[in-house]
């Protein structure tokens, strides 16, 4: 995971927790990072990582929550464009996917959306972390769904952008285990879920500074 944020030709040094700087994060996305399901916004992931983060690996961030329930991939990328070329963005994290699957989006025009994104992460020269679909019962098409799931995830092997596989570390739980995650709707995460989310971005995190270090 190291090499795939310095892929993104971005320097990741001033994560070192000695140095007087805070890194911008940009969290975009959809519902899951908006926070839906969570009891409070603080308790969303974006407002996890920047504390975890912050308070506990000492490296200084401000995560902005810029997710946008039932929000696709292609109007997703348009604001992520628009961000990138504002200058103040240092890494973005983009979860994306579950609506698209949801919702029947055309699989050629998701796969489109999330490398045009990537591509523009790249060109802006910003470390990119992608976070796939979640897992959820709810989905009507369990074999559509999961070509999305793999699509992200090609995406990344292919394009050495690191990618959170959260359907994955869901699925490992079985069925039970993964409803500990998720809100009374069986869809969206809950505070427990966010924080477990957050715990593992954060790790990724250090993971691709500690090759710069």
């Amino acid at each position: 995971m190291a090499s795939a944020f310095d892929a993104n030709g971005a320097g990741l040094s001033k994560l070192d927790s000695g140095a007087d700087r805070t890194l911008d994060i940009l969290a975009i996305g959809s519902s899951s990072t908006e926070g839906i399901g969570a009891s409070a916004p603080a308790n969303a992931y974006p407002a996890r990582l920047e504390d975890e983060l912050t308070h506990h690996d000492g490296i200084a961030a401000d995560v902005r929550n810029a997710g946008v329930g039932g929000e696709f991939a292609a109007k997703t990328l348009t604001r992520l464009v628009s961000a990138l070329k504002s200058g103040w963005v240092e890494l973005v994290i983009w979860q994306v996917g579950t609506n698209d699957a949801m919702a029947g989006v055309d699989e050629t025009a998701f796969r489109t959306a999330v490398e045009s994104g990537v591509a523009a992460a790249r060109a802006a020269r910003v470390p990119l972390l992608l976070i796939d679909p979640q897992f959820t019962p709810k989905s009507p098409n369990q074999a559509r769904y999961e070509r999305f799931v793999a699509i992200v995830d090609e995406i990344g092997v292919r394009d050495h952008v690191p990618v959170l596989s959260r359907f994955a570390m869901m699925k490992q739980l079985g069925t039970q285990g993964a409803r500990t995650l998720l809100s009374s709707d069986g869809l969206h995460m809950n505070d427990f879920g966010y924080k477990c989310l957050a715990h593992a971005i954060a790790e990724a995190i250090e993971v691709g500074a500690g090759a710069k270090l």
